[in-house]
């Protein structure tokens, strides 16, 4: 980065930092008020009056009250999106647009969360004590099924799809799939520009519903080599098994929370704790879903140290897959450049708080090996 950019990235981080720091205590606030000022009890009142101790008025309870709770961030998200993004020049959206995506997100929540939430309750009636191995069964097939429809039905509710035309730069593309043994039923082009400056690249799917998704904004930004080596480095991540890892590791964690609410559903003192009745799942769901966060927090380290992992590995097979690592070096400085990312982390801070690792360690990994 030259000096003008650099300086620019580091107030970027700061005012992040600053307003990160903000959300954080301004949402353990939002929390301790929910918790203790007893709105989740007169909310478990109000929705099981409709039907007491049935699955149908639970599941609306939990689906219900998570959408209640999304409001209080509304603002600090609507600040985040017009205020800080636009400060550095990564706004894109307008607030017609952010406004739609709300009411979509909360559709969605609603169509998809309540009959999750209701088939989950129902297992109690259906399979006894045991619910909670078919419940984590439940929930992650569900999640198998999403990745599948994800791409196809969900994603194209917020962004437009276009496939890549047809010329040079899609036939190397191709071409570069073929070659590492990745083939993807589509490669497609995302309009993400229309919210945000930010560029990215992801794959969805698997088997033979994989579909390579590239962002407007990083076309722009990087050359056809540089394009390959992000589509190489994505390709990665797949050939390396990353992502069975990272669902084996999902399911384990799902297994162990089941198993943790099955038994703090039977513990007489969770739910009283918060006013809420022993013995009742949707509260003791919900009460997991919100505290949760503070035992998991501390395995965090350890994710995005594994994730830090991956990201190296990947990096690597991308050198590999186009005999050089210029391309990928090259792809980072620019991205780096268009993301004003923080080139100078504090070593502790990155440890604990990043998934990937900065740009000058991965250029000097890439520097090294064959």
């Amino acid at each position: 980065m030259d000096d003008a950019t650099f300086a620019r990235a580091a107030d970027y981080t700061l005012a992040k930092s600053r307003f990160a720091s903000f959300e954080f205590v301004y949402d353990a606030l939002v929390l301790v008020a929910v918790l203790f000022s007893g709105v989740l009890p007169w909310l478990w009142a109000r929705f099981d009056a409709l039907a007491p101790g049935a699955a149908w008025s639970g599941a609306l309870f939990l689906v219900g009250t998570f959408l209640l709770l999304s409001l209080p961030g509304l603002p600090l998200e609507w600040w985040g999106q017009f205020r800080l993004e636009a400060r550095f020049g990564f706004n894109q959206s307008t607030l017609g647009l952010w406004v739609t995506d709300q009411v979509k997100g909360w559709a969605l929540g609603l169509a998809l969360g309540f009959p999750l939430a209701w088939a989950l309750l129902k297992l109690v009636a259906w399979v006894g004590a045991a619910w909670w191995l078919w419940g984590f069964a439940l929930l992650f097939g569900f999640q198998l099924l999403m990745l599948v429809l994800y791409p196809k039905l969900i994603l194209p509710l917020f962004n437009k799809l276009t496939p890549l035309a047809a010329g040079e730069q899609r036939d190397r593309l191709l071409a570069l799939a073929d070659r590492t043994g990745f083939h993807a039923q589509a490669i497609e082009v995302m309009d993400g520009s229309k919210r945000s400056g930010h560029s990215n690249a992801f794959f969805t799917g698997f088997g033979r519903f994989r579909r390579i998704v590239l962002f407007d904004t990083l076309m722009a930004q990087l050359t056809q080599p540089e394009l390959e080596a992000v589509l190489a480095h994505e390709i990665g991540h797949y050939k390396r098994g990353h992502i069975p890892q990272r669902l084996v590791t999902g399911a384990l964690l799902q297994l162990g929370g089941f198993a943790a609410i099955a038994w703090l559903v039977q513990a007489p003192w969770f739910n009283a704790a918060f006013g809420l009745p022993s013995g009742a799942l949707a509260p003791t769901f919900l009460l997991f879903a919100l505290l949760g966060s503070l035992a998991t927090f501390w395995f965090s380290p350890v994710g995005n140290w594994i994730s830090r992992k991956h990201e190296y590995e990947a990096d690597a097979f991308a050198k590999a897959a186009l005999g050089s690592a210029a391309p990928m070096v090259g792809a980072l400085h620019k991205l780096a450049q268009k993301n004003l990312s923080n080139l100078t982390p504090h070593p502790l801070y990155s440890a604990v708080y990043y998934s990937h690792p900065t740009i000058v360690e991965r250029e000097r990994a890439l520097a090294q090996g064959p």
